[in-house]
């Protein structure tokens, strides 16, 4: 979750580490995929988004992602799964991805792990960590040529809660509203696993045409498998050196599902029986029990026309048009958030009751021209944080459609003050 309000509040599924990663290809993006997502939900803010496409995500990285942008497989991708509630729910519950323990796997292991799943061709560049330290997950990344050119393969292993909101976002198809690309099917596979096949790039604007593929699977168990591909030799600041990345979907496939990676896979501490660092059961925590999306547009205000709109849970987003140009609307509602007062609401404004209030005016920073951000963010006393945000155009990385967003910084702060929000916790 960044620190710094001048970042979108709404990627964050990589938080604090993906701003940590610079620009390179020499920083370790499995790694950070799930240092992120280790965060959990204390840091989240959704940047479904991405795990998939660019530096947010796939962020599903993200501040975001793996990635992870909101998406909701309506946004152009297909999906066979019927329903998703029950991605990786398995007859054990395990603990959320917060309390994952470390296993130390030899780097040459992962490193031959990924090299005997290759198809021909020559490897180069090929770095692992096997997981400890201050890489808490097994990762590897080389890059590959099969006389075409070389393109980097990234994997990394994580372990996410069977049946909980992170396991469901790793394997749901970014909305294109967010995150442009070319195609992303998730479906079941016949062992009960979840697997997402996206092809998209690696700058969601397209200012250059590294592309991006990535498989995500997330089995019954909650193990979770991200293999990522580009045409080019690094992810970013490289030439592309082929049409397409190296690996075919099928074998990008073939990869992500080999039971090699599952052995690998960081342990849950206490064998799945949730409980907290002593040996205490772990403390209930409250839930968002309702749809953002759904209690946004009762809240609109009058005029506010709804021409799309999309989100699950917590996360949702309408694109309104009050007659003078589309304008893109998001919302999060995140509980038990009261532990980043002082991270995030620093100066704030502090109302009689106790809520935190700050809002904000910036530039968009996804590559639309001319796009503006507004932006008021709220924290109650019992931990509830609302944060909305409207922009001047229907999406962040196109164009400015009007010189203003759809709504002011007043009906934004209205929105994430209203009482609704609170009676939809559990």
């Amino acid at each position: 979750m960044p620190t710094d309000h001048h970042e979108d509040p709404f990627e964050d599924r990589l938080g604090v580490a993906l701003r940590q990663t610079g620009d390179t290809f020499d920083t370790d993006r499995p790694a950070l995929i799930a240092a992120g997502q280790t965060r959990g939900r204390r840091l989240r803010l959704r940047r479904r988004a991405a795990v998939a496409g660019g530096a947010a995500g796939i962020a599903l990285v993200g501040v975001a992602g793996a990635l992870v942008l909101p998406g909701n497989g309506s946004g152009g991708g297909s999906s066979d799964v019927r329903d998703q509630r029950s991605v990786g729910a398995g007859p054990v519950t395990m603990p959320p991805a917060t309390s994952i323990t470390p296993q130390s796997f030899s780097s040459e292991r992962m490193i031959a792990t990924l090299t005997q799943l290759l198809p021909e061709g020559k490897v180069s560049g090929a770095e692992a960590w096997g997981g400890g330290g201050e890489r808490p997950a097994p990762s590897v990344r080389l890059v590959h040529d099969d006389g075409e050119g070389g393109g980097a393969i990234s994997v990394g292993l994580n372990r996410v809660e069977p049946g909980s909101q992170a396991a469901r976002d790793a394997v749901t198809c970014p909305d294109k509203v967010y995150v442009p690309h070319d195609g992303c099917e998730s479906r079941r596979l016949s062992d009960g696993s979840v697997l997402m096949l996206f092809r998209g790039y690696e700058y969601p604007d397209r200012r250059v045409d590294t592309k991006l593929w990535r498989a995500e699977l997330v089995t019954p168990e909650g193990e979770q498998v991200s293999v990522s591909e580009w045409n080019a030799e690094a992810e970013k600041d490289a030439p592309v050196t082929r049409g397409e990345p190296p690996l075919t979907l099928a074998q990008l496939k073939a990869v992500a599902t080999a039971g090699q990676w599952l052995a690998l896979v960081p342990a849950a501490p206490d064998g799945g029986k949730g409980q907290t660092d002593d040996g205490r059961p772990a403390d209930p925590q409250a839930t968002f029990g309702g749809s953002a999306v759904d209690t946004l547009v009762t809240l609109l205000p009058e005029g506010a026309k709804v021409v799309d709109k999309g989100g699950e849970g917590e996360f949702g987003y309408a694109v309104v048009d009050d007659g003078e140009g589309r304008s893109l609307v998001q919302i999060n509602v995140q509980p038990g958030m009261g532990d980043v007062a002082g991270e995030l609401f620093t100066g704030a404004e502090n109302l009689p009751d106790g809520t935190l209030v700050t809002t904000h005016q910036e530039p968009g920073e996804k590559g639309g021209e001319g796009v503006v951000m507004w932006t008021a963010d709220t924290l109650r006393t019992d931990g509830l944080r609302v944060v909305i945000s409207a922009f001047n155009s229907g999406a962040q990385h196109t164009p400015a459609t009007r010189e203003a967003p759809a709504l002011t910084v007043g009906q934004l702060r209205g929105i994430a003050l209203d009482p609704k929000w609170p009676t939809l916790l559990k």
